[in-house]
């Protein structure tokens, strides 16, 4: 798919769209790749409004694309029909160039306009891309497994989802996309890296990437395969309970209601939710979810919008009532994205729950999908997330209380220091000289 874990919502549905630190030797400005689904919380579906007066004036160029005519706001476009007219007369084509019609000028006009936006997430499709796009966020695809996004203006590896081929390949969260099948990834944008990355089951793409502390690239060929989103796991370890969450999708919420029925029933009073490699999905799921553990009217998070009052989503009070957990932790790290850091930002700031891990992915935005009459699309950035307290969710990321990391020994070993700590420090262990101070 694309951006693996792209949420989507009709009108009445709005998700959280969601999405390695950028490395000045390599100069490179990457896109964002991927083969599942895209991470995020906050897509909704538009499209233009083919209502408004027909008398008004169009202007040349984008009225093209649709019944709805564009009002002339007086912007001179001498220079650009220059340069059209200028192309007309004086490009040589090669036998290695393919002659391109005035349609497609005019689709190259309106992307490098939204590019020029500068923002990653805000994308023109053309028809055959919109088509595509439409494909990867209706679930039928096949690609590599993994959730990516742009941080610090670099396609990044926000988390390899578990048993698929990104994993089994060592993908890790943080990775940085640098070449895909040998194609550099600089100045690409997310979706024409996702093209790459996407093909048919059992076909294989090779990824050169980026890790940070390393001081040369790594080749890693990943074969596709049909791609399996799993929800929910638990497990009990004494009088602690764990939640793993993988994908605040459809049945997200439901799923949920079921573990916590099994903590219920457990005895436990402690509980972890472990958010590590959840890139998001729904927003009404990460509501939903954060009802459990917050009294009604709590606010949860705020949309906040250019052009009207934010939107403040808050809490239905669903409480666990006497059952709610002791002492909570909410264990994040790098592939903690959109969904994940609302609804961790949301029992953080209250209170409830202690963040333990690492920095997250940091991917707080919403887009809205407008279809245009001649079946392109355009992806725009509406809004920003922002937690109980204001913070921007895309502003770093949300800093836990205790940062502890994971070492490629660790990750050999199978050790897992951050679900250790989180069980020490719920037990009533002191962990705060595993503090880390840098990432």
């Amino acid at each position: 798919m694309i951006s693996e874990s792209e949420g989507l919502s009709n009108n009445s549905q709005t998700e959280v769209i969601e999405t390695s630190k950028k490395n000045n030797a390599l100069g490179i400005g990457l896109a964002i790749l991927l083969a599942i689904t895209t991470f995020f919380v906050g897509l909704q579906i538009g499209s233009t409004d083919n209502s408004k007066n027909s008398n008004a004036q169009a202007a040349g160029v984008f009225s093209v694309f649709s019944n709805t005519p564009i009002v002339d706001n007086g912007v001179n476009m001498d220079e650009f029909w220059r340069v059209w007219n200028l192309m007309d007369q004086k490009f040589a084509y090669s036998s290695t160039t393919e002659i391109i019609t005035d349609k497609d000028k005019l689709q190259g006009a309106i992307d490098g306009m939204v590019r020029s936006y500068g923002d990653p997430y805000t994308v023109y499709l053309p028809p055959k891309e919109a088509a595509s796009f439409d494909e990867d966020i209706s679930g039928n695809f096949s690609g590599v497994g993994m959730e990516v996004g742009i941080r610090n203006n670099v396609v990044t590896i926000i988390s390899p989802l578990p048993e698929t081929p990104a994993e089994k390949a060592g993908l890790l969260a943080g990775d940085i996309i640098v070449q895909i099948d040998g194609v550099t990834t600089e100045r690409m944008s997310i979706d024409e890296a996702v093209q790459l990355i996407r093909g048919e089951k059992g076909t294989e793409v090779v990824l050169t990437i980026y890790r940070e502390g390393e001081t040369e690239f790594r080749e890693i060929p990943v074969t596709r395969d049909n791609i399996t989103i799993p929800t929910i796991e638990t497990e009990l370890r004494d009088d602690v309970f764990i939640i793993k969450l993988y994908s605040f999708n459809a049945i997200a919420e439901m799923k949920m209601q079921l573990a916590l029925r099994e903590y219920v029933e457990s005895d436990a009073t402690k509980l972890i939710l472990d958010l590590r490699g959840n890139p998001g999905g729904f927003l009404q799921s990460a509501v939903a979810i954060s009802s459990y553990f917050l009294p009604t009217g709590k606010v949860i998070v705020r949309e906040s919008f250019a052009d009207k009052e934010d939107q403040i989503h808050r809490s239905s009070g669903k409480t666990l009532g006497y059952r709610h957990p002791e002492k909570m932790v909410i264990l994040i790290n790098r592939g903690s994205a959109s969904a994940s850091e609302i609804l961790a930002g949301a029992l953080s700031e209250h209170g409830v729950a202690t963040l333990i891990g690492q920095t997250s992915f940091g991917k707080g935005s919403v887009q809205e999908l407008v279809k245009l009459p001649d079946n392109s699309s355009l992806k725009v950035t509406i809004a920003r997330w922002l937690t109980p307290l204001g913070t921007s969710i895309s502003d770093g990321g949300l800093k836990p209380d205790y940062i502890i990391n994971v070492t490629e020994e660790d990750r050999l070993n199978a050790i897992d220091p951050q679900l250790e700590s989180a069980i020490i420090f719920l037990n009533g262990g002191d962990i705060s000289t595993k503090e880390i101070v840098a990432e």
